[in-house]
C-alpha cells in the first residue's frame, strides 16, 4: 500500500512539473529567442501607476494581475521547429486542451488551444503554435493564469507578442 501511495504521489508531482516545464528545454538554445515572464514580474507590472483616463492601460493592468506565466519561443531553425512541434503535440495530448482555432494560410499553420475555466470565455491556459512558412519564424506561446479570452487583444497590443494578430482573431471568435 505504501508503494502504491508513493507511486501515485510521484505521478502527480511529475505531471505538475511536466506541465510547467514542457517547453523549458527551448530556453537558452542558440537558435531560439525566448521571452519568459513569471507571476512575480506580472505582479510588479501591475503596480505601475496609470492615468485614470487611460482605459486601455487600466484594462491591461487588470489582465496582468490574472496571469501566472507567459512563455514565448521563436525560431527559424527547421530542426528546432520540428522539436517545438513534437513537444507541442505531445503536450496537447496530455494537458487536456481543446482546440479553439486552426488556420492554414500560405504554408503557415496556426493552432490555438485552451484549457477552459469556469465560463466559456474564462481560460486557465492558452497554447499557440505557429509553424513558420518559408523564411518566417515558428512561434510557441504558452500563457497560464485565470483570464478572460476577450482580454487577450490588450495583452498582445501592449507586449507586442509574436503571433499577436492571430490571438486577436481567436479572442474575437469566441464570445
Amino acid at each position: 500500500m505504501k508503494n502504491f501511495i508513493i507511486t501515485v504521489v510521484f505521478t502527480f508531482v511529475t505531471t505538475i512539473f511536466y506541465g510547467q516545464g514542457a517547453f523549458d528545454k527551448f530556453d537558452g538554445q542558440d537558435d531560439v529567442t525566448s521571452v519568459i515572464v513569471n507571476k512575480k514580474m506580472f505582479d510588479l507590472m501591475s503596480k505601475v501607476k496609470v492615468d485614470a483616463t487611460d482605459k486601455e492601460t487600466q484594462q491591461y493592468i487588470k489582465l496582468i494581475k490574472k496571469l501566472d506565466y507567459l512563455k514565448v519561443f521563436t525560431t527559424k531553425n527547421p530542426k528546432v521547429e520540428a522539436e517545438m512541434k513534437a513537444s507541442a503535440d505531445k503536450y496537447i495530448k496530455t494537458a487536456g486542451l481543446e482546440e479553439l482555432m486552426r488556420v492554414n494560410d500560405s504554408g503557415k499553420n496556426i493552432k490555438i488551444l485552451v484549457k477552459s475555466g469556469a465560463s466559456d470565455t474564462q481560460v486557465k491556459e492558452l497554447l499557440m503554435f505557429i509553424d513558420g512558412a518559408k523564411n518566417e519564424e515558428s512561434v510557441l506561446l504558452s500563457l497560464t493564469g485565470n483570464f478572460d479570452l476577450n482580454e487577450i487583444s490588450v495583452l498582445t497590443d501592449k507586449m507586442q507578442l509574436p503571433g499577436g494578430s492571430d490571438l486577436k482573431k481567436a479572442s474575437k471568435g469566441k464570445k
